[in-house]
């Protein structure tokens, strides 16, 4: 449950006072303060109100970048190399090997 920040609205001119309820969201605001009867407010904080573009995220692989195979090396490099493509390689390098793989998921 979200805790909500109230402030006390005292009609003497004193400074007023905030506290903080734990409440259900689909709960009325509170008047009046739960101890002492004095009237609140509830007070709105947070949030820019900044509404930007969602981020998109691509499920394309760009197999240049080293995070494109799971052994972190670059099929590009790996290409560059040997003048070969990586998957065609089928042998290993660095104790590993770049043999085409499954990607069903």
């Amino acid at each position: 449950m979200p805790t909500y920040l109230y402030e006390s609205r005292p009609t003497d001119g004193s400074a007023p006072e905030r506290f903080e309820v734990v409440q259900r969201m689909t709960d009325e605001p509170l008047a009046r303060h739960p101890q002492t009867g004095e009237r609140v407010r509830r007070v709105i904080t947070g949030g820019l109100g900044i509404k930007r573009k969602p981020l998109r995220r691509s499920t394309k692989v760009n197999k240049s970048l080293a995070a494109a195979t799971p052994c972190g090396c670059a099929t590009a490099a790996l290409t560059q190399a040997t003048g070969r493509p990586a998957a065609a390689l089928g042998r290993s390098h660095g104790g590993h090997s770049h043999r085409p793989h499954n990607h069903s998921h």
